[in-house]
Order: structure tokens, then sequence, then C-alpha cells
């Protein structure tokens, strides 16, 4: 059988940044707070001119940039953010990235887990089509209500993958193990620009979910606990991780402690919530920041989105799998952001782009494409200066 899985991978986020001891202090909270009791530091924040789109094409041209596009006849857009109710937010950045005619294009919705859900599609064309190439963008903007409990855990970034037959990096394994229920932990009404989220709930369900899943891998002839290496989560803060893995340890039967739970939670830490981004970008934060060397290392990847629907997948890291020109871009990217006093912060939160008036942005954003505005109630986008052609 041939093996397929992540080739490559590459993170990309938003032009702001605020530091969470600064919203802590404003509010009147000790930091430690968000810095403990959360895990997190900071969150990321677009510009004006930037949004799903601009971060998914930033991320998604550093991998075109090393691969080129052959074989790539499919693109896959994750977002729980989406733009417009019909057209896929991946159709701007096909145009953007200058990708040929022949490509396919959809976008792909539920909640913080469809990149998986992407992730498997693309495994099923490439096991028809082996000399086929997948292209998954997941990119996301957390958004939550002023002075919500939410609202410290948002953030912004993106994730792009390359999915293919002998992938450099992740091999992924046949089994998965699934679990679907109606909860309403979480969500974003059509008529509404912020998410709707009840923080026990979606702890508990979280949780459940993950229990779900394991025993659904197990009983699909999945690895024993024994045998997985470190697992990566989904990260709405970073300190859910470390519930989960405590939780999937006393179920399982493993001894994982705090295994790769603070080198997973590098990149997650400073980018704040990224939805369907967040796994990945843990994944990415793994590889680039665990002491041990990974090679034939067995990983598992939880997978939960609001809703709910999860799924756990597991993997095995490929020689030369590490890339310290990704660690540096990706830090580079973080120490770049441009800061935001708390005023700034809730004046930007407060900016909506409404389709029903034409509009220009004011150029913000270093990245190599940007969100120009609105003529005839439709987006558009353009390349920078900071955007060469792809080979």
């Amino acid at each position: 059988m041939t093996s397929i899985g992540i080739h490559d991978l590459e993170v990309a986020t938003a032009h702001h940044v605020l530091d969470l001891g600064l919203l802590a202090e404003s509010k009147g909270i000790d930091p430690a707070k968000y810095r403990v009791g959360l895990g997190q530091d900071e969150m990321s924040m677009p510009a004006p001119d930037e949004d799903i789109v601009t971060m998914g094409a930033s991320a998604a041209w550093e991998i075109l940039r090393r691969h080129g596009t052959d074989g790539i006849r499919t693109l896959l857009f994750a977002t729980e953010s989406g733009l417009d109710q019909s057209k896929a937010a991946g159709v701007w950045v096909h145009e953007l990235l200058g990708l040929p005619s022949q490509v396919r294009v959809v976008e792909v919705k539920q909640a913080c887990y469809s990149a998986t859900a992407a992730i498997q599609a693309a495994m099923g064309i490439v096991s028809r089509f082996p000399e086929e190439r997948v292209l998954i963008i997941a990119s996301d903007v957390a958004r939550y209500e002023l002075d919500s409990p939410g609202e410290p855990t948002q953030g912004a970034g993106a994730v792009a993958m390359l999915i293919g037959a002998d992938p450099a990096i992740l091999e992924i394994e046949p089994p998965s193990g699934i679990h679907t229920a109606d909860v309403d932990d979480f969500w974003r009404p059509n008529d509404s620009s912020t998410a709707v989220v009840d923080g026990a709930l979606s702890v508990r369900a979280y949780l459940d979910a993950m229990t779900g899943s394991w025993d659904d891998l197990a009983g699909r002839g999945g690895p024993a606990i024994g045998d997985i290496d470190r697992v990566v989560y989904h990260q709405p803060f970073t300190k859910m991780a470390r519930k989960a893995q405590q939780r999937l340890d006393r179920h399982a039967g493993g001894s994982l402690g705090t295994l790769g739970l603070d080198s997973g939670s590098v990149y997650n830490r400073r980018l704040g919530n990224t939805y369907t981004a967040s796994l990945y970008s843990s994944l990415a934060s793994l590889l680039d920041h665990e002491e041990e060397d990974l090679t034939g290392k067995r990983l598992g990847l939880f997978s939960y989105g609001s809703g709910c629907v999860s799924e756990l997948i597991t993997g095995i890291v490929r020689p030369g799998y590490a890339d310290a020109d990704r660690s540096a871009r990706v830090r580079a990217a973080l120490d770049t952001r441009v800061p935001l006093d708390v005023p700034s912060y809730r004046s930007l939160h407060a900016l909506e782009h409404s389709s029903v008036n034409d509009l220009e942005t004011s150029h913000v954003t270093r990245a190599p494409f940007r969100f120009s505005g609105v003529r005839g109630r439709a987006r558009q986008y353009e390349r920078t200066d900071g955007a060469a052609r792809l080979p």
C-alpha cells in the first residue's frame, strides 16, 4: 500500500498582536489568569486589509514556492470564518497564487474539525491518483464579544499543507477514531460576526469526544496507547491540551504525562485560537521544538470541532521531517507583528466591512497578499510587492 500523508506544512498569521497581560490589566485581572490558567500569552489580530484569504494564501505561497504546482488538482479550504455563503474562500486564493484552471476548489466547514475532514478527502484522492497532490488550507479568525469570557481566547492564523504519496513529514495511518454528537457548546449564527460559546459545556464535550474517538480507534484496530509516543491536540487555549492528555492517560491507561505538551504549544501560546488551523499549528510546533528526534515515532492527532465532530488519527514521523527554516520563518513572523494597545485593539475589533457600499482599504499588512476592498458588493484582493511570482 502506498504511504500517504503530510508532505509539507507552513504556518502564517496576521499583522497585529495583543499581549494578554495588557488585556488582563485593563480589566483589573491578574495576568496569570490568562498566562497560567489558559496557557495563553498573546493573540494575533488581522489588520483591516487582512482576512482568512490573505493569511491562507500567504501560508500556501511558501509551500508552492518550494514545490511548485505540478500535480496539484485540488485545493481544499477549511474554515469556520467563511466570507461568502456561496463562493469558496479558496477561489480567491486560487487566483492570488496563479494556480492552473484545472484545480477543483472546495470550502469545508465543521467548526475547528474541518481541516481533518479535508485531509481524509485528500488521502482518498491521492489513493486513487498517486501522482496527484492536494493543497489544504486551514485559516480562521477567532472572534468573541468584547468583555465576554471567550475574549482572551481569540486569535488568527493559517496553516497550509501539501498531501501526497510518500510524504516527507508524516505518514498517516489508515485507522481513525470518530465521535459525533449534537452539542450546543459553541456556534456562530448567520446574523452574528462573533461566536456564542458555553465554555464549561465545551470543555466537557471536548473531553467526552476525545474518549469517544479513542474508543472508536481502539475498536478499529488502532495502536495501543503504549505505542503512541506523542499526541497533539486542537487547542482553543493551550491548557486544554493538558486537560486532554490527563483524560487520555486515565481513560486508556497510558503514561504520556506531559510529553510533547510544551513543545506542541509554543506557536499556539502566541497565536491564540486559530480554529481549523489550531491542531496543525500544534503539529508544526511539536516538529519544530521537540528536543528528541521524532523520526519513526508515532504521533496521535486529536481534532475537535464544536457542535460536535471529532477524530483521532495517528501517523509515523518520516526521516528528514525537521525544517529549521520553517521554525525561523514562524518565529520571525510572530516576533515582527505590530503590537496593539487595548484601545486600538478594541477599535479594530469593532471594525466590520460591509458589502453594501464600495470601499478601499488602507495598505497596512506586510504580507504578500491583501484584501483591497469591496467593489459592486464583491470582495477584492491583490498581490503586494512581497509576492514574487511562483516558479
